[in-house]
């Protein structure tokens, strides 16, 4: 299994995320939350880059 068939496999989907939120009692648009996990991963790279600053 190549790295980029294990990344999708992990990866969120826009539509996972709108399950995921709906249950939560949040409704989205597709668009919604393409923009809401687009902002996650800027959010989760800014956050890694940050600490592993601080580590050297």
């Amino acid at each position: 299994m190549g790295n980029e068939e294990t990344d999708e496999k992990r990866r969120i989907t826009p539509e996972k995320a709108m399950e995921m939120l709906r249950a939560e009692g949040l409704v989205l648009t597709l668009e919604q939350a393409k923009n809401v996990l687009e902002f996650l991963r800027k959010l989760a790279n800014i956050t890694v880059t940050k600490y592993l600053r601080k580590r050297e």
